[in-house]
């Protein structure tokens, strides 16, 4: 099975491929809501990442070795530290909010994607693209409820998740210019598994048959996920495979009734359609050079 995708133009694949991922990373929430319930947030990190790497050697083995040579390594590190600190920061948030709601804050990173091209690149948007924007922070205000509750930490470090995050989709889609999905995948993992292992081992505690099953299965899905999202990503611009993760929050939303029986209050269902149109807008209308992005 070959998931080292060719760059190409197709919209029509790149978005089924994008919602084959967020089929995969509902899952992945799933499993690492039911792993914070016994082990620290390091060590679920550090199990994601490594059972992520195991769940990529049959692909790995099956190419020739010279597949993960790059002339890009700090992009990989800066992918790498941007994803990891996301990773964590959901994952924290995962553990102490409704499934959907954490995912949904987690996906706001297309309102911050051209926040992030600005101060990052000096890049300027069209007036009506800071107005959405705007919209997607109301409907995010309506998600954590305007109260005292807003500043939660749960809540505050899911949003800082979406943040991170678009720092690495920014540099997903400029690696794929280059890169095959495989390659990237391996690095984030190999680098991610070795970064997290500092403070997984710190707050180490023995795994649970459960544990390890859970850990397990956020891993091979994480992985499959990430390697459809890379696709995707090779196969159209932004713009128009981007909105396609909000899916990722249906699927959440379908596990947290299923598995947990809970439902999401009037505002908040109210704040993730707000937020998954203007999400879904900011990706269109940005510049072509954030789009390439």
């Amino acid at each position: 099975m070959n998931l080292t995708f060719p760059p190409g133009h197709d919209p029509r694949r790149g978005a089924l491929l994008m919602l084959a991922s967020t089929l995969m990373f509902a899952g992945m929430g799933a499993s690492v809501k039911f792993a914070a319930g016994e082990a620290p947030n390091a060590v679920v990190v550090f199990g994601r990442n490594a059972f992520g790497l195991l769940a990529l050697l049959p692909w790995l083995h099956s190419g020739p070795a010279r597949g993960l040579a790059t002339q890009r390594p700090w992009t990989h590190v800066l992918r790498t530290v941007s994803g990891l600190a996301a990773m964590a920061c959901f994952f924290y948030a995962i553990g102490r909010l409704r499934l959907a709601d954490a995912v949904l804050l987690n996906f706001s990173l297309p309102l911050f994607i051209p926040v992030v091209a600005f101060v990052g690149l000096g890049e300027r948007f069209p007036v009506r693209l800071w107005r959405v924007l705007g919209l997607g922070f109301v409907g995010l205000l309506l998600i954590l409820k305007p109260t005292p509750g807003l500043f939660q930490p749960a809540a505050v470090v899911g949003l800082a998740a979406g943040m991170l995050g678009a720092v690495a989709q920014v540099t997903v889609r400029a690696l794929t210019r280059t890169e095959p999905a495989t390659r990237i995948v391996f690095y984030f993992g190999a680098l991610g598994t070795a970064i997290a292992s500092v403070p997984a081992a710190l707050a180490w505690k023995s795994p649970s048959a459960t544990l390890w099953m859970a850990l397990m299965a956020s891993g091979v899905f994480a992985t499959l996920g990430q390697l459809l999202m890379t696709a995707a990503y090779a196969r159209a611009p932004a713009g128009q495979v981007g909105p396609f993760l909000y899916a990722t929050v249906v699927f959440a939303a379908l596990l947290d009734w299923s598995l947990w029986g809970s439902l999401p209050d009037g505002l908040s269902a109210l704040g993730a359609v707000i937020v998954g149109v203007a999400g879904g807008l900011a990706l269109r209308w940005m510049p072509h050079q954030s789009k390439r992005a």
